[in-house]
């Protein structure tokens, strides 16, 4: 513990302090030194980041030494895969290069097999580099990781298709906490494709906690697309950031279709002048769900570019928070930013909270920002009913023309067909929500 033993069991004492149930208890250094004493004093001390984080950590609390808890199941695939193809209706077209988390273990073997021409794939586990936190979740991912990949491309490497990072969990039997780490380092001029699918299932509680660290080399083209489709009873907190080189180029999309509790957080760092980032999501929340997006970019010098769009569809007693940040900072002259957030709200229960922000430090700049927040247009549903369409069939014709809209900004083309699909059958659901 480079920061001292002394400090660890104090910060282990505060937080043992705080959960209830377990005030007055107190743990000394000779506690730390067993194995599971090393680990569990790690994420306590990470698990010191509020009430969310707290909430996760009395999990893992209730369950120590009653053998209910999987931290980390072996690698088992559940129905659906074959070596690290598919999942219920996995992504069709894009299927060549697919790496497997299970419940936060990588199959070794597979990614010993993995021969792609200018891409090194490495696990953490076998690597002597130290591991950079990203923030209070970044701490806990950190503390409680078992293993994670490394991914470098190499310079002046263009792939013919896309790198897919299937992250799943099950949680059949016991209340299951994953933690997911992956590093990509694209180098200079280069070009790129990656897929990152969140799938879960089982009827035990889950928490899964990823952190997505990606650098582009000066030149180099990288398309990223991040699909959440996990079960409607579990959790997960998302962290993703993007470092962007000089004349590099970044194109990213993220779709959210389920769990119960979801926060993702993007971070993109401008940091090099004719960096250019161009980002959308689309989020569908249904009656008991509830799903943050909260991006930051960093215009750091100019030129530099950022295109920013989310849209939401909710229903039910559904929350959902889209905070959207751009900083321009001190001698970013030539800074172009554009944010836009739309939303449907679909019941009166149902429940947005959208915050766009600029913070403006320089001069010669051009930004804007906007959201917006409705219901389906009556006009439209009455012009679609004299065309002979029930009103759930005409609702359901406006729904997904305003999710098209992301749909047609996804920057992996392969994946288009997929998410049309995957989106009709979410929307289908959520007018049933919605009529029930």
């Amino acid at each position: 513990y480079a920061q001292g033993l002394e400090m660890t069991v104090k910060y282990v004492n505060d937080v043992l302090a705080r959960i209830s149930g377990l005030a007055g208890v107190n743990v000394g250094p000779a506690a730390l030194h067993s194995t599971p004493g090393r680990h569990a004093a790690r994420a306590i001390r990470a698990a010191m980041l509020g009430d969310l984080a707290l909430k996760h950590w009395q999990l893992l609390v209730d369950n120590i030494g009653s053998g209910d808890l999987e931290i980390f199941n072996k690698p088992t695939f559940p129905k659906g895969i074959q070596q690290g193809f598919g999942f219920h209706e996995a992504p069709r077209g894009a299927l060549s290069h697919w790496i497997v988390i299970d419940n936060g273990r990588i199959d070794a073997q597979a990614i010993d097999r993995t021969a792609i021409a200018g891409v090194e794939i490495k696990r953490h586990s076998g690597s002597v580099e130290q591991l950079t936190p990203s923030g209070r979740l970044g701490d806990l991912n950190a503390a409680l990781l078992r293993d994670g990949l490394r991914i470098s491309i190499s310079a002046s490497t263009e792939l013919a298709r896309p790198i897919g990072i299937l992250i799943v969990d099950h949680a059949d039997s016991a209340a299951t906490v994953s933690q997911i780490r992956v590093d990509i380092d694209v180098a200079a001029n280069s070009s790129a494709n990656f897929i990152e699918y969140h799938a879960s299932q089982g009827k035990a509680g889950l928490y899964a906690n990823s952190v997505v660290n990606v650098t582009l080399g000066d030149g180099s083209r990288t398309n990223y697309v991040r699909i959440q489709d996990r079960d409607r009873a579990h959790e997960q907190t998302g962290y993703q950031s993007f470092t962007v080189g000089r004349d590099a180029e970044l194109r990213h999309c993220a779709f959210d279709f389920g769990g119960r509790l979801v926060r993702n957080d993007l971070v993109i760092d401008l940091a090099n002048p004719g960096g250019y980032a161009e980002f959308a999501g689309l989020y569908l929340i249904g009656d008991g769900q509830h799903i943050d997006n909260h991006t930051r970019t960093d215009h750091r010098t100019g030129p530099t570019e950022s295109r920013q769009e989310y849209r939401g569809i909710l229903t039910g007693k559904a929350r959902g928070v889209w905070n959207g940040k751009a900083i321009v900072h001190k001698g970013a002259d030539g800074t172009d930013a554009e944010q836009a957030n739309h939303n449907l709200v679909l019941s009166k229960k149902a429940e947005i909270d959208a915050k766009p922000e600029l913070e403006i430090y320089a001069d010669d700049v051009k930004c804007s920002h906007g959201t917006t927040v409705g219901q389906l247009d009556e006009t439209a549903l009455f012009y679609l009913r004299t065309r002979g369409l029930s009103r759930h069939d005409a609702k359901q014709v406006l729904t997904r023309a305003f999710a098209q809209a992301i749909v047609g900004k996804s920057p992996i083309s392969s994946l288009h067909d997929f998410l049309a699909d995957r989106i009709a059958g979410r929307l289908d659901q959520l007018m049933q929500e919605t009529d029930a």
